[in-house]
């Protein structure tokens, strides 16, 4: 694995933006995608990647089994609400299809990629893996290969999902551009997949005492949300999407991942697994740096590197309320200052591909840039 420098594309910006329709490729005035470097990894090291991909998810899985059969104990050290622990179970037990998930791995192309966090709900990046660092290969570097089959493997799902014609309403936040980004990138493969496809934003969801509804009054049978559930299930109406009215995606049984208490229970269940970092909610278990995260956060905030007690590097944010976990520090290796993290993604719990995302930090934030990538 190597990080080299090439010359961006004169006409990048007007190309993605008008051919792509990429719109978010800059954030605040500052580059998120960035095609002045690349990474490039060896066949076997991509490999390495999708082997340590395939075994986590599966680790995840039975993990959602362990968790449901255990019942009340588990949901409670997972700061799950009571209000959603049946309708977890149900969707388990129902074998409802989960969509995709993307794993944060640190890995620099020596020993074995280790996982940082599992995105498993509301993940983003996923056009940009997808898409637009496949199309850079394709403009710049047709003879290489990349591991990406995100796109098809996202259309094959979606044609598997068995929504049975129903139509599936699209909703992400208002005025926040990536996440509609996102979820309009995932509406069009699943229009390609044949469903048919609507959009909404999660402010305009209705609730009519019976039905959830959408702005023309129609019910909304299947929703794909881009709203974290945690977040959901506290609004007003949230609690009724807990009792099937709607078909949701991702399904309840997510929320058992989608937080970071599930990082030291995949420790309990396989310590020293070759692809797990020691984790504990408990502090004081790991001797050495450790690193504090918040049970329940997002874009690396309120993260916290502890030596010794002291606090060596932290960052911001609101969250923190439920607990935190506390999980050995691992180097993230460092190619000319950048930090990158690999996101592997999963779809419908197989294998897809891979997006790196590099900070100037150890930490990766909301200010992180997307780094294209292929291999020999």
């Amino acid at each position: 694995m190597e990080r080299l420098t090439v010359p961006p594309r004169p006409d990048w910006r007007a190309h993605v933006e008008r051919d792509l329709g990429f719109n978010f490729h800059t954030i605040a005035g500052a580059p998120y995608w960035d095609e002045a470097a690349y990474y490039r990894f060896t066949s076997a090291e991509i490999d390495a990647i999708e082997a340590a991909t395939a075994e986590l998810e599966q680790m995840a899985l039975a993990l959602v089994d362990r968790v449901v059969q255990t019942g009340e104990q588990a949901f409670e050290r997972l700061r799950i609400p009571r209000i959603a622990w049946e309708a977890i179970a149900g969707s388990w037990h129902a074998q409802e299809k989960n969509l995709y998930g993307r794993f944060d791995l640190a890995y620099g192309g020596v020993g074995a990629p280790k996982l940082l966090e599992y995105n498993a709900d509301t993940p983003t990046a996923l056009f940009e893996a997808a898409v637009v660092q496949w199309d850079w290969l394709q403009a710049g570097w047709p003879g290489r290969d990349q591991f990406n089959s995100i796109h098809e493997r996202l259309i094959e799902a979606w044609r598997n999902f068995g929504v049975d014609g129903r139509r599936v309403h699209f909703a992400a936040v208002k005025n926040h551009t990536e996440d509609l980004g996102t979820v309009e990138y995932l509406r069009d493969t699943a229009t390609q997949a044949g469903l048919q496809t609507d959009r909404i934003a999660i402010e305009d969801v209705g609730w009519d005492g019976a039905a959830f509804r959408d702005l023309d009054s129609r019910a909304i049978e299947v929703l794909f949300k881009l709203y974290p559930w945690e977040w959901l299930i506290r609004e007003e109406f949230g609690a009724q999407l807990l009792t099937g009215v709607t078909k949701v995606i991702e399904p309840a049984w997510k929320m058992v991942l989608s937080n970071k208490a599930a990082l030291a229970m995949l420790w309990e269940m396989a310590p020293d697994h070759p692809n797990l970092l020691p984790t504990f909610l408990e502090p004081g278990c790991i001797e050495g740096k450790v690193v504090r995260k918040p049970i329940y956060s997002r874009e690396g905030a309120n993260v916290q590197v502890l030596d010794g007690g002291k606090v060596e590097v932290e960052t911001e944010g609101g969250y923190g309320a439920e607990g935190f976990v506390y999980q050995a520090h691992v180097e993230i290796p460092a190619f000319a200052g950048n930090y990158p993290v690999v996101g592997s993604w999963v779809v419908a719990s197989q294998p897809a591909g891979i997006g790196i995302r590099e900070d100037a930090t150890s930490i990766t934030r909301d200010t992180s840039r997307f780094v294209p990538h292929f291999f020999d």
